[in-house]
């Protein structure tokens, strides 16, 4: 009886594994059953020196596939062509990935998009050298398709220089065009300039300049032990912490309102001599006419002072009045 049940045991382990597998198998399979492959080929003239078996291939930046294979046409498609009718040309095919539908579309529309304009080029995926294929639409007549008389095993997408290529052949041309002429000319004009430059160094002023500089750090070294006897003395932190109570403080009398209430009692005062002034202008106006007055009575004594202080300040006593006699 246990023997039995470990059996049933072990049949269900081992159906449970295999129905566990096969769901894997599935759910990881599922997308290649419901996906096609559309594979085509591409030819270059020059080195594409960093593409390798596996590298990307990308349409504007969308992952399409991968590079499945490279070759070279004299091995794939001249062996019995003379060498001096061979192209020398580099086969890559690449495998592309993608629904169905959308690969029977690709193979319908291939014809129009290359007369549109859609080539194949290699791109530096970074600075280590490595590139993968990019494919994209470019200029049809700047781009034509390499020529080659063979029957293509894939579909055919002709290709365009890379842009690195295309800087490499443009510098290497530049370089071509250099006759020996312009090199030489070059050359005397950059001695030219050598020279120039170094007459202009020796007519600077450089023990004038030295002077200047060591002067100007003189009194830079000067402002700083003046700042740090200033930031050393004790009276400087005194008056920072007075000025911190003295704000302190400002600020108790700001949140308490004695500001305001400081304020409103300047305004009633002015209010209070305002009416005052108002109700006796007249008195203040004869206060005034009298002040005057004894203004210009000093003024008269100060004039006759300084006229004759003798007779001011020594004169004798007044003249006596003789009164009329009496009549006989």
């Amino acid at each position: 009886m246990n023997d039995s049940k470990r059996y049933v045991r072990l049949g269900l382990f081992v159906m449970t594994s295999v129905g566990v597998l096969v769901a894997a198998l599935f759910v990881l399979g599922w997308r290649s059953w419901f996906q096609s492959t559309f594979t085509f080929e591409t030819y270059f003239d020059k080195s594409i020196a960093g593409l390798a078996l596996g590298s990307p291939a990308s349409f504007r930046g969308v992952p399409l596939g991968q590079v499945t294979e490279i070759l070279t046409s004299v091995a794939t498609y001249e062996p019995d062509v003379p060498v001096e009718h061979r192209r020398d040309y580099i086969v890559v095919r690449v495998k592309a990935t993608m629904p169905a539908a959308e690969a029977e579309q690709m193979r319908r529309d291939i014809a129009v998009m290359i007369r549109q304009g859609l080539r194949a080029q290699t791109q530096l995926a970074g600075v280590t050298g490595q590139q993968y294929l990019e494919i994209d639409f470019l200029d049809a007549k700047s781009h034509p398709p390499l020529p080659f008389g063979w029957t293509p095993k894939y579909t055919y997408l002709p290709s365009a220089p890379s842009v690195a290529g295309e800087i490499i052949a443009k510098a290497q041309a530049f370089l071509a065009g250099l006759d020996e002429a312009d090199i030489k000319t070059l050359g005397q004009n950059l001695n030219t300039l050598v020279v120039d430059l170094d007459a202009k160094v020796r007519v600077l002023p450089v023990s004038d300049l030295a002077a200047a500089a060591q002067a100007a750090l003189r009194k830079v070294d000067a402002v700083a032990t003046r700042l740090d006897a200033v930031l050393a003395d004790p009276s400087l932190g005194t008056t920072l912490d007075n000025a911190a109570v003295i704000s302190a403080r400002l600020r108790r009398l700001a949140d308490d309102g004695d500001f305001d209430r400081m304020i409103q009692g300047v305004d009633e005062v002015a209010a209070r001599l305002s009416g005052v002034i108002g109700d006796n202008r007249s008195d203040v106006r004869e206060v005034v006419r009298e002040l005057r007055g004894t203004a210009n009575n000093l003024r008269a004594v100060s004039e006759a002072i300084r006229r004759d202080p003798s007779g001011v300040l020594l004169g004798g006593p007044p003249r006596k009045v003789q009164l009329p006699t009496s009549m006989p």
